[in-house]
């Protein structure tokens, strides 16, 4: 599966999940949060498209809804599962 198809999928499930996904510029990561009532997931925009992926991989797989996508689950365990990011650290 295409990367940019990887990221529409990860976005739509984000965004049926309730919360509102912001790209914004700065120095994080990213991750969920909570806005005064609303549900928010925040994205570095700069992040290259593998990073944005992950990020909202793990947003998810933290999130842990009940039926999800198996498109989704197969995303989730690759980029998540497998820590690909931290493994580039050490």
């Amino acid at each position: 599966m295409r990367k940019t198809t990887q990221l529409s999928l990860l976005e739509k499930t984000i965004k049926e999940l309730g919360y509102t996904l912001r790209y914004e510029k700065g120095n994080f990561l990213g991750g969920a949060c909570r806005i005064r009532d609303d549900n928010v997931v925040v994205v570095n925009k700069y992040l290259p498209l593998e990073g944005k992926i992950y990020t909202l991989a793990l947003v998810v797989s933290t999130i842990n809804p009940p039926a999800l996508a198996p498109e989704i689950i197969k995303i989730i365990d690759a980029m998540v599962e497998n820590n690909l990011f931290t493994k580039a650290r050490s």
